[in-house]
């Protein structure tokens, strides 16, 4: 389920999908360290998929979107303080790049 505010940042990712027609971009889901790392990992997946659903139903291409959920593996910030452990639960959009040979 998205929050309320996500429907707009995602927008923006939408709005550069449809005007970047060959862009790909993997959204990735990440959690704190909280929990069981295996639910952690499940639950940054299935965060990561929610974004690419609503992405792909507004029309965008579903090749072009890879959703992929680290769970805790990539902290920003120590998971130390509740402060810090929000920073770590959050999604992320990345332009895929082709290789450069």
């Amino acid at each position: 389920v998205l929050k309320p505010g996500s429907y707009d940042k995602l927008d923006v990712v939408y709005e550069f999908l449809s005007h970047k027609k060959s862009a790909k971009v993997e959204i990735s889901g990440h959690t704190d360290n909280v929990g069981k790392p295996k639910a952690n990992k499940t639950l940054s997946q299935k965060s990561a998929e929610a974004c690419r659903n609503y992405l792909t139903g507004k029309g965008i291409e579903g090749a072009r979107i890879t959703a992929v959920g680290y769970g805790d593996e990539k902290p920003v910030a120590p998971n130390d303080t509740p402060e810090n452990r929000e920073k770590n639960r959050r999604i992320e959009v990345v332009e895929q790049r082709p290789a450069t040979p």
